[in-house]
């Protein structure tokens, strides 16, 4: 009895094992041929999907990830993202929809390689940035990582640390600091006409399930 009493336990741990390890997989944000589970704000002419990418080109718009309820709070993001010369572009993230302008919420981690702007691929939006040499290039696929743990955010272009950032106590919108770490959806920037930006393989892990 004992034996049978011991062994559904260790059955049941097995289960919970699994269950976790299901709940902490990545998860694909795009099938690569459509805008399902994504909302486009104003110009959605600036967004198209071409050989399985998302391409940002035209004036300003973002394109917001809808496809879940629970939004996202500590996480692994990932993606491999593209710029033609001198484009600009981005990656939102604790933010939310809106229809029109540059979003009010979350934070934008930036793309940007040869963009007149100094911030570089790989910085915290005017948070702490990536100043003039950028670690990626025009022309070749990068691998754009963000994490968000708590109050800690990191930023990895190709694998290396561009961006390690930990948000200071006391941090309110409005004082010091406009943005804070909270919880939200990821959103996709178009920047403006004179730049094309690709976006594919989006994928997602929640740290806090």
């Amino acid at each position: 009895m004992l034996k049978r009493l011991a062994a559904g336990a260790a059955f049941c741990l097995l289960l919970t094992a699994v269950a976790t390890a299901a709940e902490g997989e990545w998860k694909s944000l795009m099938d690569g041929k459509t805008f399902d589970g994504w909302k486009i704000s104003e110009n959605p002419q600036s967004w198209a999907v071409e050989d399985g990418a998302f391409v940002a080109k035209g004036d300003r718009s973002h394109l917001f990830y809808v496809g879940e309820d629970k939004p996202f709070k500590n996480f692994e993001f990932k993606a491999k993202v593209k710029t033609d010369k001198t484009s600009n572009g981005g990656i939102y993230f604790h933010t939310k929809f809106q229809d029109k302008g540059w979003p009010k919420y979350g934070f934008e981690a930036q793309v940007n390689n040869t963009h007149g702007d100094p911030k570089k691929t790989g910085g915290l939006y005017s948070v702490k940035d990536v100043m003039n040499n950028s670690p990626a290039k025009d022309g070749e696929w990068f691998d754009y990582y963000i994490k968000v743990d708590g109050k800690h955010v990191v930023i990895k272009i190709n694998g290396e640390v561009t961006t390690d950032y930990t948000e200071p106590e006391g941090a309110k919108p409005g004082n010091d600091f406009t943005r804070v770490l909270d919880e939200g959806t990821f959103a996709l920037q178009a920047h403006d006409p004179g730049s094309t930006v690709w976006f594919k393989d989006i994928e997602v892990r929640r740290l806090d399930d």
